[in-house]
């Protein structure tokens, strides 16, 4: 091989070139025609056998350094960088036959550059490329992570992209590098030379035809193994060989567990009992506790009912507690039965999860897998002794500790409550509310009237301290025909109700305000005037005082003109104007009577016929009828305040 650049270093001009290479060179063609000899002539034949990006074949001649100087059979020598032997073959030697990529054929320096990687790159191709196609499976190392995936050699570096390497994409695709794995080709660009493999089509394949056997061959109860692929905070997820099953996490033990992952973890292999298959969906249900029997099985004879068990508390609810007596069986334990005497808001005031406690079986429920279960019940009740420290007539002290519009609540002992009802309180007074007369948290002194254990209900008395000044007091103190003076403290349509003492009031009728007939009793007095009055009758019977105006009269005049009426008025009279009685509310003043009853009050003044006497009946009528709607208020709230507990037993 002639280098014409250093021919030339040698100031040997082409024409003397060309006439030294005539002499030798023969001047016949391969016809047999002669010719002229020119040197560019046997250089153009050699170089313009090969083209650029052409794989040829070449000798090494010397390796230099890192640089290996390679002949092609060109009008000059190629040089390969020595790197481009991997670290597998052997170090280059002359003499040896190598191929390689003709990349330029003469640079600025007049050298041919060759590239054996590249070469090596291409044959590889199409080698790949000759053997292979869309579809077909192929197997590679992991080379290296990139932007979107991994590549893989497969003989020439092939994309994975990430969300083909698996079917549930991993945390960490780094974790596959130096792995050989086994993938589908999905697409070959033969002009980028570019070729993208999948792993997760081939492993769903694979999964598919394993799924489709499994369905198959698998049946209820059946106990078969599998590894678990994924966790959620409702259960596991379990690979059986080509479809997972579902382990729920109620599924996992018969005891209580916050999360799957105090029982299993990812890629444990376990056993699971199969419990359901949905073979039109693919849905199949595992179950892991059902491989052993149920303790509720046995619950019946293990834990009668009225059974001491000492247990923990595993959970605490606004309603209740719930206590472990042993693995997979729990009891709840009411808030209505923890404390025979303790007023309970929250069970944390009592109990605290991890307590062991102590507690009663109430009921068993084998069926719906419920134990009711008692705290209190491990003590004495002390309602069963409450008749003997209370007995009716005793004197008993307490502290007010609620009060309402029916009465108020006195605690006689921690959990023992007594009821002060409002018409218990005062033998002449007229109570609306308890708080009129007490205040919370006062120490009273009451008397015991009643006591219903079954109800846990006890009566009290206030006023039964005193003796009852309707029966000696008033009787002697306001005789009939006697004057006394009064406080005007309110004026109805009917009459005037006037103070003669405290908490001591009388009835002026509108018949017995002046003479003559009266249309208004506002027009006649106001409230607070002071009057001078007349007693006209007092019924100790029905705590009623009758009063009058008309103070020149006498009473057998008054009687006399009542008589004068119509029939009705000779009936003997029954019911007084004035004055509270009865055993329901005591009332002081009446409250606003119907408009039926204003009728009827106005209807017996006008016809004038015994206006005292009827208009007392009609009084009277209105404060029964009073005195019941507020017994029957009171008893409804009674009722209502005690169903209560029962309510929140039952929530």
């Amino acid at each position: 091989m002639v280098d014409r650049n250093l021919i030339r270093e040698f100031n040997i001009s082409d024409e003397d070139l060309d006439a030294a290479f005539a002499e030798v060179m023969p001047t016949v063609n391969e016809e047999g025609e002669e010719t002229d000899w020119v040197l560019d002539d046997v250089y153009a034949s050699v170089s313009c056998a090969y083209d650029v990006n052409q794989i040829i074949d070449g000798v090494v001649l010397s390796v230099e350094g890192e640089e290996v100087l390679v002949d092609i059979g060109f009008k000059s020598e190629g040089v390969v960088h020595i790197d481009e032997w991997s670290e597998e073959e052997e170090t280059p030697k002359a003499g040896d036959q190598v191929q390689v990529l003709l990349e330029e054929v003469e640079d600025e320096f007049g050298l041919t550059m060759l590239s054996k990687r590249k070469a090596d790159r291409i044959r590889e191709w199409e080698k790949v490329i000759a053997t292979h196609a869309e579809g077909d499976v192929v197997s590679g190392t992991v080379v290296r992570k990139i932007k979107g995936g991994l590549l893989i050699n497969i003989g020439v570096n092939v994309f994975l992209p990430a969300s083909q390497v698996d079917i549930r994409r991993p945390s960490d695709i780094a974790n596959y590098i130096g792995r050989t794995i086994e993938c589908v080709i999905l697409k070959i660009d033969e002009a980028r030379r570019n070729i993208v493999v999948s792993r997760r089509k081939l492993i769903e394949e694979k999964r598919e035809k394993l799924k489709q056997d499994l369905l198959s061959k698998i049946e209820e109860n059946q106990v078969v193994k599998g590894v678990v692929k994924n966790i959620a905070d409702f259960g596991a997820f379990v690979d059986l060989g080509g479809i997972d099953g579902l382990l729920h996490i109620t599924d996992m033990s018969w005891g209580r567990i916050n999360h799957p992952t105090e029982i299993v973890k990812i890629d444990d292999e376990i056993e699971v009992m199969i419990l359901s298959v949905d073979r039109e969906k693919e849905k199949i249900a595992l179950g892991l506790k059902q491989k052993s029997p149920s303790p509720w099985e046995l619950v019946e004879s293990k834990y009668p009912v009225g059974t001491k068990v000492i247990g923990h508390v595993v959970n605490v609810m606004s309603y209740g507690a719930f206590v472990k007596l042993e693995d997979g069986i729990e009891g709840l334990v009411h808030i209505s039965e923890m404390s025979w005497t303790k007023r309970i808001n929250h069970p944390s005031e009592l109990v605290n999860i991890g307590d062991e406690v102590e507690v009663v079986v109430l009921g068993v429920n084998k069926d719906k897998q419920e134990i009711s279960l008692g705290m209190k019940q491990t003590q004495s009740n002390p309602w069963d002794e409450v008749t003997k420290k209370y007995p009716e007539g005793a004197k008993v002290t307490g502290t007010v500790r609620n009060l309402t519009n029916y009465g108020a609540f006195i605690e006689l002992e921690e959990g023992v409550d007594g009821l002060l009802h409002v018409s218990d309180m005062s033998w002449t007074r007229k109570i609306s509310h308890a708080s009129e007369v007490m205040k919370k948290g006062d120490d009273i002194e009451c008397l015991v009237i009643s006591v219903d254990e079954e109800r846990k209900r006890i009566a009290l008395g206030l006023k039964q301290l005193a003796s009852d000044p309707w029966e000696t007091d008033i009787p002697e103190k306001y005789q009939p025909g006697a004057i006394v003076q009064g406080v005007v403290t309110k004026i109805t349509n009917f009459g005037v109700f006037v103070e003669l003492e405290e908490e001591l009031e009388g009835l002026l009728h509108i018949s017995e305000l002046a003479d003559h007939k009266v249309e208004n009793p506002e027009d006649i007095v106001k409230v607070g005037e002071t009057l001078d009055v007349k007693i006209l009758r007092v019924d100790t019977d029905d705590r009623k005082i009758g009063l009058s105006r008309k103070l020149e009269d006498s009473i057998d005049e008054e009687s006399e003109t009542a008589e004068g009426g119509d029939a009705s008025a000779a009936a003997p009279r029954k019911e007084l104007m004035g004055g509270t009685g009865g055993d329901a509310p005591l009332f002081a003043m009446p409250i606003e009577t119907s408009d039926e009853e204003e009728s009827v009050a106005d209807e017996a003044a006008t016809e004038e016929v015994t206006p005292a006497v009827e208009e007392a009946t009609i009084e009277e009528e209105a404060t029964i009828e009073e005195e019941a709607t507020a017994e029957e208020e009171a008893t409804a709230e009674e009722e209502v305040a005690e169903e209560e507990v029962a309510e929140d037993k039952t929530e």
